[in-house]
């Protein structure tokens, strides 16, 4: 038997529930993942409300690391003892161990550690195809990023760094902005106590910027449109304060023929050359000392619905992990 945590309905986190489970061997194409580290992400709590829906009853979670116990028929491109990590594929990363599918996970490098690697996998290749596909960001570059000081946010403020561009932060206390600011950004707004689209328009001459990225959603998505200069690109990935509501095109025409994204790191990764693409630059990054991986809240494996209320209620800065 092992340990997994997973729900039965739809809601707060207190549909989470820890289980025994059978665990069967690794099918064809599979290979059983002994978990050292689960990543939490906003993603783990839209699938849990319902926000996105998921086949229920459902495990939870979509990123980890650990160590390939088992491998199935077919597999020859991983063998038992191999590190590896992974983000997305089927739902389910919350638990001891797991089947997953062998073409979906990536090896770990000998010089990160298993928390670092459930706490990157996604948030860091999140970063990567926003900053260097949605919008390939060139040194000069004057960028908005909101919520900085969470995992992506804090990845994305030393990556940009790296590439020479000027980062624009926001975050909810002056705590977490100096925490953005520490990694790289060049300013950081408290939206709590300030306007933000007046001090970017101060900040940028009152010119704009090309590129926001906005992982807020609702709360912040007229404002972020106003931030952008003519052409500019407003870059939509998340919705940790509820769904961005519907909106008249025309909008996008008013404020300068600005273009609309809503990208996904699923159809990025889909193809396993663009996984294997965009895992190895983020392992280079973090390698290289470039973007450092930080974990600032741990969580034992029966504690998940603690986790998810601490980070709907914006306690938490940096990457959380669960450890089985």
């Amino acid at each position: 038997m092992t340990q997994v945590i997973r729900f039965g309905e739809y809601g707060g986190p207190e549909v989470l529930h820890l289980d025994d489970w059978t665990l069967g061997d690794p099918g064809p194409g599979e290979v059983q993942v002994r978990q050292m580290a689960c990543g939490i992400n906003f993603l783990d709590t839209y699938q849990r409300s319902g926000l996105y829906k998921v086949p229920l009853p459902s495990g939870a979670g979509n990123e980890g690391a650990g160590i390939v116990q088992a491998v199935g028929s077919g597999v020859a491109q991983l063998k038992p003892g191999d590190r590896v990590a992974y983000a997305g594929g089927p739902v389910g990363a919350y638990a001891e161990a797991r089947n997953f599918p062998a073409d979906r996970l990536c090896l770990l490098p000998e010089g990160i550690s298993f928390e670092q690697g459930a706490a990157m996998m996604l948030k860091g290749m999140t970063v990567q195809y926003l900053i260097r596909r949605t919008y390939k960001v060139q040194p000069g570059d004057t960028v908005l990023f909101h919520a900085a000081s969470g995992g992506v946010g804090l990845i994305a403020c030393q990556w940009l760094h790296a590439l020479g561009a000027t980062v624009i932060a926001t975050a909810g206390t002056e705590e977490k902005c100096e925490l953005a600011r520490r990694n790289g950004a060049d300013r950081c707004i408290n939206y709590r106590t300030e306007n933000f689209v007046e001090r970017v328009k101060d900040l940028s001459n009152g010119v704009g910027v090309p590129v926001v990225y906005d992982s807020v959603g609702k709360d912040t998505f007229l404002g972020s449109i106003q931030c952008l200069s003519p052409f500019g690109l407003m870059v939509s990935f998340g919705n940790a304060s509820g769904p961005v509501p519907p909106f008249d095109p025309g909008l996008l025409a008013q404020n300068g023929s600005l273009y609309f994204t809503r990208p996904t790191l699923t159809t990025h990764i889909a193809k396993r050359t663009d996984l294997e693409t965009i895992a190895k630059e983020l392992f280079d990054m973090v390698l290289s000392g470039k973007v450092k991986i930080t974990v600032d809240q741990r969580y034992a494996l029966a504690d998940a619905a603690q986790a998810h209320r601490d980070l709907e209620a914006r306690m938490t800065t940096g990457s959380s992990i669960l450890i089985p």
